[in-house]
C-alpha cells in the first residue's frame, strides 16, 4: 500500500502544488541485461590490462590500491538526530562529508557501494516523498561517469544492491525508484524524477516465468585499467518478511548458488577481483581499527553463505543485521574472504582497502575498518553543503504534517523487549490496534516497530517513524487452537525469535520446551482460553498475508479490513489522558 494512503488530501495537494507542474514521460529502460553483460565481458577479455588512463605496465608499481566505501541499511536516514555513545552521528550530509574526505586524492580508485535497504522503513523526510530523496542523495555522491544505469559504465564510482525493504511497495515501485518516472502522488523534489544515476545489481532475484534476473546480476568497474566485478544478492527469505503481494511473480534463489553461477563468465573475461554486495548478515563483537585476524567469531546466516562461495570471491559487503562485521571468514576450501557490515542508518561506513596485482588482476591484500560518522569531530564538523540542501528541501516539504503535536508523554516509551519478549511501546501499539477494530485480541510483529517515542511533545512525524509502513489493519476470527499455533510460530522456521506484541491476552512460554510447543498457557482476563472457541483478532495486513512466517493467519475467517496502523495509533493516543504513558509490562511470562 502506498505511504500516501494515510496522508490527508490537503497535504498531498500541498506537496504536488509546491512542485513544478510540467510532467514528462519517464524514459523507458530495457531489461535485456544478459546481452549487455556478455558484450562487456567479451570486450574485457579482448582488452589489455592497461588503458589510455594508465601508463605502460613497466612504468607503474606492481600493485594497484583500490578503496571501497560501503554503507548498508540506510533506511532513508537523511536527517540528523541519531546518537552513539551520547554523541551525535550521521545524517546524510555528515555521512557524505566523511566519504568525500576519505577518498580525497583517491577518487579515481574508489567505489562507493550499498548493500540494500537504502529505502523503506524510513523517516518522514524520505518516506513521505516515496524515498526519492534518498536516491537523490546517492546521486550527489556519484561521479561524472554515472550518467545512467547501464552496466557498461565501467568508470561510474557507485554500485548498489537490493534489500528486502526495497520490495515494501512491490517490484514495480522498486523499479520506478531505480529507473525513474514520477509517482502517482508526485512530483516531489525532482520533476521529472530521474531515478538512480548508477546501477543496481542482483543475481538471485529472478522472474519466476523466465528464470532471468530482473536486474543485472553484476557490474564490472575498470579502475586504472583493472577490472573489478560487483555481484549483488538479497536474502532468499525475503518473501517471508515482506508483503507477499509485493514479490508476486519473482523468485529468490539461494544466495551462494546464484552468486557462484556467474564466476565462470567473469574468469573467462580475466576478471579476478570480485566483490559481493549482499543483503544478509551476521553479528560480531565490535572493535576499532583494521581487520583483526583474532577478532571475535561472527554469528548469523552470512557465515554459511560465505562458506559456500567460490574461491575467486575476495570481499563480501553485508547488511540486514544492522550490526558490525569486520572479519576474515573462510569458505569450505579455506580461502579467506573479507566480510564487512557497517551498522545502519548513516551512523557508520566501511572503509575497505584492496591491493590488486596488476599482472594477475587478482586481490593480494585486503583489510577494512568500520568508521563511525561522528557529527562532532573530523569531517562531521563540516557537513556536505549540497547534501545538506537536499535534506533541508525534503524536511521543509513534509514539515506541515510532520510537526503536528499529537500528545505529551512524561518519559520515553521504547521498543526494547524484556527477557520474555515484551516491550512498553509494543503494548501501546497493540492496544491501539485492538481498540481500532474492537476485537478480543491484537498481535503486532516487532519488526514493524521502527523507532522509540521520546519524552515530551509527541509529533505526527515521531509516530510515523515508529510505524512507517502504512499497513492496514485486518480483523479476523481464529480458534483457540489457532491462537496457540500462532504463538508457537514465533520460534518456528525463524532465524531468530519474533516475539509478537499483544493486547487482550496474556500467556506463558517455556524456553526449555521444543520449538513448536513452547506455549504453556494462553489466558483472556486471567482465564485460559478454550481451544474450540472462536476469538476475534486484529493484525496488520503484512501479518495477515503470512508475513514473518505467521502462516496460520492466512487461515483466519471472516476477514475485514480497517484503518492504517499509524492512524489507529494516533487516534488511540488522542483518546488517552494527557500526558499519556505506556501500559505496564507483564502480559508475557517466560519460564527458563
Amino acid at each position: 500500500m502506498s505511504k500516501f494512503a494515510r496522508i490527508p488530501i490537503w497535504f498531498t495537494f500541498l506537496l504536488v502544488s509546491a512542485t513544478f507542474h510540467t510532467v514528462f514521460a519517464a524514459d523507458s529502460h530495457s531489461h535485456e541485461h544478459h546481452d549487455e553483460d556478455d558484450m562487456a565481458l567479451r570486450e574485457l577479455a579482448a582488452q589489455p590490462t592497461e588503458d589510455h588512463h594508465t601508463p605502460p605496465l613497466a612504468n607503474v608499481a606492481s600493485r594497484l590500491h583500490v578503496k571501497i566505501f560501503s554503507i548498508n541499511d540506510f533506511h532513508g536516514q537523511l536527517s540528523a538526530g541519531r546518537r552513539v555513545g551520547n554523541r551525535p552521528v550521521g545524517g546524510a550530509a555528515v555521512l557524505a562529508a566523511y566519504l568525500k574526505a576519505a577518498q580525497q586524492g583517491m577518487e579515481e580508485q574508489t567505489v562507493i557501494v550499498h548493500a540494500g535497504d537504502h529505502v523503506g522503513a524510513s523517516p518522514p523526510a524520505s518516506a513521505l516523498l516515496q524515498d526519492e530523496p534518498s536516491i537523490s542523495f546517492l546521486n550527489l555522491l556519484a561521479n561524472k561517469h554515472c550518467r545512467d544505469k547501464k552496466p557498461r559504465r565501467t568508470r561510474c564510482n557507485m554500485v548498489a544492491t537490493l534489500g528486502n525493504h526495497e520490495f515494501d511497495e512491490g517490484k514495480d515501485e522498486m523499479l520506478r525508484l531505480i529507473e525513474g518516472g514520477n509517482h502517482a502522488n508526485g512530483p516531489f523534489l525532482e520533476n521529472p524524477y530521474q531515478g538512480a544515476r548508477f546501477p543496481y545489481v542482483s543475481a538471485n532475484v529472478v522472474d519466476t516465468a523466465t528464470g532471468k534476473p530482473i536486474l543485472p546480476p553484476y557490474v564490472i568497474k575498470k579502475i586504472k585499467g583493472i577490472p573489478v566485478a560487483f555481484i549483488g544478492a538479497v536474502l532468499k527469505e525475503t518473501p517471508t518478511i515482506v508483503t507477499p503481494s509485493g514479490v508476486a511473480g519473482i523468485s529468490f534463489l539461494d544466495e551462494a548458488d546464484a552468486i557462484n553461477s556467474y564466476i565462470p563468465k567473469l574468469k573467462k573475461a580475466h576478471v579476478r577481483a570480485i566483490v559481493v554486495l549482499i543483503h544478509q548478515g551476521g553479528r560480531q563483537t565490535t572493535y576499532q581499527g583494521s581487520t583483526a585476524p583474532n577478532a571475535a567469531a561472527v554469528d548469523g546466516n552470512i557465515v554459511n553463505i560465505v562458506s559456500r562461495l567460490d574461491d575467486e570471491i575476495d570481499v563480501v559487503v553485508s547488511g540486514h543485521a544492522h550490526s558490525f562485521t569486520n572479519a576474515l571468514l573462510k569458505n569450505q576450501h579455506g580461502k579467506e574472504i573479507l566480510v564487512t557490515q557497517a551498522f545502519s542508518s548513516s551512523t557508520a561506513y566501511g572503509d575497505i582497502d584492496l591491493q590488486i596485482d596488476r599482472a594477475t588482476r587478482d586481490v593480494v591484500s585486503k583489510s577494512a575498518a568500520i568508521i563511525t560518522t561522528y557529527a562532532d569531530a573530523g569531517p562531521g564538523l563540516a557537513p556536505d553543503t549540497d547534501v545538506a540542501l537536499l535534506v533541508k528541501q525534503a524536511e521543509d516539504k513534509v514539515a506541515p504534517l510532520v510537526n503536528q503535536v499529537i500528545g505529551e508523554t512524561p518519559s520515553d516509551i521504547v521498543r526494547t523487549q524484556n527477557a520474555a519478549g515484551e516491550s512498553a511501546l509494543g503494548n501501546l501499539i497493540a492496544d491501539a490496534q485492538r481498540a481500532a477494530m474492537n476485537t478480543d485480541f491484537a498481535f503486532m510483529n516487532p519488526g514493524g516497530i521502527r523507532a522509540d517515542i521520546s519524552a515530551g511533545s509527541v509529533t505526527w512525524g515521531e509516530l510515523f517513524a515508529v510505524q512507517p509502513f502504512g499497513n492496514s489493519l485486518v480483523k479476523m476470527e481464529l480458534s483457540g487452537q489457532q491462537i496457540y499455533t500462532l504463538l508457537n510460530q514465533q520460534w518456528l522456521d525463524q532465524p531468530f525469535p519474533r516475539i509478537m506484541q499483544i493486547s487482550g491476552l496474556s500467556y506463558t512460554w517455556d524456553n526449555n520446551r521444543a520449538v513448536g510447543d513452547r506455549i504453556v498457557e494462553v489466558r483472556k482476563n486471567g482465564v485460559p482460553i478454550v481451544l474450540a472457541n472462536t476469538y476475534t483478532v486484529t493484525v496488520n495486513s503484512f501479518m495477515a498475508a503470512g508475513g514473518d512466517n505467521f502462516s496460520v493467519l492466512t487461515q483466519g475467517s471472516n476477514q475485514v479490513g480497517g484503518p492504517i496502523d499509524l492512524d489507529a495509533l494516533i487516534a488511540h493516543i488522542q483518546t488517552l489522558p494527557q500526558p499519556f504513558s505506556a501500559p505496564p509490562l507483564g502480559r508475557i511470562q517466560r519460564l527458563n
